[in-house]
């Protein structure tokens, strides 16, 4: 699931289309005994490959190096293309280089919301959670319709274990799109922090609004049992179009798979769910930013 209302780089880079069958995928995936102790489960734990550079984000990076070099740029066209170039640098780990370029491109646009939304989202990981605070809340100053915000800021709010914050930024992201199966799970996240059985009659209602051939649904059934792990690994292998695309739906069903262990205490499992969901390298997704996050939660839960 992706944070961002904005972001250009996938119409800088594109995607490469590829159309794989269950034979091609055989090659990127290894099953692995539940003897083994890795395993975060009874069943088999099923690893998949970890998501590649496309060749065209590097290609665009050398361009956009080079017109950022290049010294005749405009003033709009220079933060225009640190902003598509942190985007870049984020989507493939390299945090530190992002945040170089959204803080240079607010010290010559300071009205930049794409780039206060980065950075909260960087503080929020780094748990400067009075940073993230500040950051969100000039989004929202600038850009009352900027819808993403709530989300980021509600994830900032569920970290800094301020559920009440959290669970009403999560609502009223989940208004302005109560078909998205994505900010429904995050409202049951923050709802079973305090309430699980009424966050599950929550979810199940609503996940009964979901168009059942969805993904997003197919996850909600998941943490509601009604599919186990191995049986949405053959679900998400199904009509994959572009190349990392089984990569980013066993990050999501790793950390969802990874919550669900959480809140029913166990967190030995949770945490080999969490390392699954970062070993998929599918940075700029919400389940890999806040796997380790959550990983540190678990760890501190049995201590």
């Amino acid at each position: 699931m992706l944070p961002f209302s904005s972001m250009l780089w996938p119409m800088l880079v594109g995607r490469v289309v590829v159309m794989q069958s269950m034979k091609a995928l055989l090659p990127i995936v290894v099953l692995i005994l539940s003897a083994c102790s890795s395993i975060p489960s009874s069943q088999q734990t099923i690893l998949v490959a970890p998501a590649e550079v496309n060749y065209r984000v590097e290609l665009t990076l050398a361009k956009l190096n080079e017109y950022l070099a290049s010294g005749k740029l405009s003033q709009a066209e220079r933060v225009r293309f640190l902003y598509d170039r942190g985007v870049l640098y984020d989507s493939v780990g390299l945090k530190t280089l992002a945040r170089i370029d959204f803080h240079h491109a607010l010290k010559l646009q300071p009205n930049f919301v794409d780039a206060y939304n980065f950075l909260g989202i960087y503080y929020t990981q780094d748990q400067a959670f009075g940073r993230a605070f500040e950051a969100f809340d000039t989004v929202l100053e600038l850009q009352p319709t900027y819808q993403y915000v709530y989300l980021n800021r509600g994830l900032a709010s569920y970290y800094n274990d301020r559920f009440d914050l959290a669970a009403k930024d999560f609502n009223h992201f989940y208004e302005l799109n109560p078909k998205d199966g994505y900010r429904i799970l995050w409202l049951y996240i923050v709802a079973a922090a305090t309430d699980e059985v009424l966050a599950r009659q929550q979810l199940i209602e609503q996940r009964a609004q979901l168009d059942d051939a969805h993904w997003d649904a197919q996850l909600i059934d998941l943490v509601l049992g009604k599919i186990d792990y191995q049986q949405l690994f053959v679900v998400s292998s199904i009509q994959l179009t572009y190349r990392n695309e089984m990569a980013e739906r066993m990050c999501e069903v790793y950390f969802y798979a990874g919550k669900v262990a959480q809140i029913q205490g166990d967190h030995h499992r949770a945490m080999d769910y969490f390392k699954l969901a970062l070993s998929t390298n599918v940075h700029d997704f919400v389940e890999h930013r806040y796997a380790r996050l959550e990983l540190q939660k678990s760890l501190s839960a049995l201590r």
